[in-house]
C-alpha cells in the first residue's frame, strides 16, 4: 500500500515503521483521547515545521506531552481537526485487510438490523473509519471520503468494500460541506461498475428512488427511516403535508401507512420528480401531489388558502451547521414552526426536524416550542427521535448525534 507519509531521518521523532511522530501540547487533554475522543484540534498539537510539512492524510504516531504513545492517527495540517484516531495500536498497518476488517464489523451490525442491504454501512468515527461515510443501495454503494486519508486511500477502500459486501457498483460522492475544511475539492465519479438510472429502495412499505450520482448527499437520507415510521403512524386516515420533502421521505411512508393523500413541497424539481416516480412505483400516484416552491412561501400560501392537514412534517436542511450560524439557525427553526403550526388541523400532529449538530436537542426543542406558540398553538410533545441505528453515535463525540425529530400533537 501507499502510506503517504514523508520519509524520516532516524531522529527520535520517528516511530514504528519509520512513521513520523506528532505530539500533544503540554496542556492538551490526553485523557479525552485515551477515553475514546477521536479528534485532535490544531491548537492541541505541537505544530512545528516537521508536522506542518506532512502530506494531508499522512499517518503518524500520536504521543502525549510525556512522549507516551496514544495510537495511530491520520494528520491533515490544513484542517482544524489536525489529527483523527485510526487505531489504538501505534504499529497498525492501514491496508486493504485492515479496512476490510472495519467494514466487515460495520456490516455485521447492519445485517442484524435490516433484512435487505439498504442502509448506511459506515458511519465515520462511530464505525472506526473517521470522516468516511458509505451508504449501501443493494448492489451499489456510495462512498463519501470526507477526510484526506480516505481520499488518499480510495483505491484500497474500494477494494475492501467490494471484497466484503460483494457490491458491483461503487460511486464516489465527493461533494458536500465536510470536504472543504479538509482541503478536498468537489470530485464525484463512478469508481466501478455502472448505473442505468436511479436505484429503487424499499423502506417503510414504500419505494423510494435514489439518484446516486446527482442527488443530495448519497441519494437518500437513511437516517430518518425510524422517524418516517413513527410519523406515518400519526397519518393514518388523514391528509399529510411534507415540507422540505426531498424525494418524498415522510410523505411516501405516510401513504404506505394509510394516509388518504399527501402533498410534498421542495425547491428541487429533480427531487420532486424522483418523489413522483417513487409514489407511482409504490401504487400511491393517485394520492400524491408535489409543489415546487420555497418552503417558507409555500407554507404562507397554504395558510392563506385555509389549508389544514392532519400531519405536517418539516425536515429542513441544516440551518445551524456550525457554532457561528447557531443564532440565525435557531431563528430559522422557530420560523419554520411558526409557519407550520397553523397548518395543522385540530388534534393533528406536527413533526419538526433538525440535522444541525451545532443546535443541541434542548436548543432545538425550545426554538420549536417558541415557534408553535407564536403560531397561535399549544401542544403535547409525543416523541423525540434521532438517527436510526445504522447511524450509530460515538458517545464521546457530540457531533455524531446531529439528527433530532420532535412530534407534537397540537390543540384546536
Amino acid at each position: 500500500m501507499t502510506d503517504n507519509t514523508p520519509e524520516t531521518d532516524g531522529r527520535p521523532d520517528s516511530g514504528p515503521n519509520g512513521r513520523p511522530v506528532v505530539r500533544l501540547r503540554p496542556k492538551a487533554e490526553a485523557r479525552a483521547i485515551r477515553h475514546g475522543f477521536p479528534w485532535v484540534y490544531a491548537d492541541e498539537l505541537v505544530t512545528d515545521r516537521r508536522t506542518m510539512a506532512l502530506t494531508p492524510g499522512a499517518l503518524a504516531i500520536l504521543e502525549d506531552a510525556e512522549r507516551r504513545p496514544l495510537g495511530l492517527v491520520t494528520v491533515n495540517p490544513k484542517s482544524k481537526i489536525i489529527a483523527r484516531m485510526m487505531d489504538r495500536d501505534p504499529a497498525a498497518t492501514i491496508d486493504a485487510d485492515w479496512l476490510a476488517a472495519r467494514i466487515a464489523r460495520a456490516q455485521a451490525l447492519r445485517t442484524r438490523l435490516y433484512d435487505a442491504p439498504f442502509y448506511r454501512l459506515v458511519h465515520a468515527e462511530a464505525d472506526g473509519l473517521p470522516g468516511l461515510v458509505i451508504d449501501r443501495f443493494g448492489e451499489a454503494a456510495v462512498i463519501q471520503p470526507n477526510a484526506a486519508w480516505a481520499e488518499a486511500h480510495l483505491g484500497l477502500l474500494t477494494e475492501a468494500l467490494t471484497r466484503v459486501t460483494g457490491v458491483t457498483t461503487v460511486v464516489k460522492n465527493g461533494s458536500g460541506r465536510a470536504r472543504g475544511p479538509e482541503g478536498l475539492a468537489d470530485d464525484s465519479a463512478i469508481l466501478g461498475g455502472s448505473l442505468s438510472g436511479p436505484v429503487a429502495v424499499p423502506m417503510n412499505g414504500a419505494t423510494y428512488m435514489a439518484d446516486l450520482t446527482g442527488g443530495q448527499k448519497t441519494g437518500l437520507f437513511y437516517d430518518q427511516r425510524d422517524n418516517h415510521a413513527f410519523a406515518a403512524r400519526l397519518a393514518r386516515g388523514g391528509r399529510v403535508l411534507d415540507v422540505f420533502s426531498h424525494v418524498g421521505g415522510f410523505a411516501l411512508a405516510a401513504l404506505a401507512a394509510g394516509a388518504t393523500e399527501a402533498l410534498a413541497i421542495d425547491g428541487s424539481a429533480p427531487a420532486l420528480a424522483l418523489a413522483e416516480e417513487g409514489a407511482a412505483r409504490s401504487g400511491f400516484a393517485d394520492r400524491f401531489a408535489t409543489r415546487k416552491a420555497d418552503a417558507f412561501a409555500a407554507m404562507e400560501a397554504l395558510a392563506a388558502e385555509g389549508q389544514r392537514f392532519d400531519l405536517v412534517v418539516c425536515d429542513p436542511p441544516a440551518f445551524a451547521p456550525n457554532k457561528a450560524a447557531l443564532e440565525a439557525g435557531l431563528r430559522a427553526y422557530e420560523r419554520v414552526a411558526r409557519l407550520a403550526a397553523p397548518l395543522v388541523a385540530p388534534g393533528g400532529a406536527l413533526v419538526l426536524c433538525s440535522c444541525s449538530h451545532a443546535a443541541d436537542l434542548t436548543q432545538f426543542r425550545a426554538a420549536s416550542a417558541r415557534g408553535i406558540g407564536r403560531g397561535g398553538r399549544r401542544g403535547q410533545l409525543l416523541f423525540t427521535g434521532f438517527a436510526g441505528p445504522d447511524h450509530p453515535a460515538l458517545p464521546q463525540l457530540a457531533e455524531s448525534t446531529y439528527l433530532k425529530a420532535l412530534a407534537f400533537r397540537l390543540d384546536g
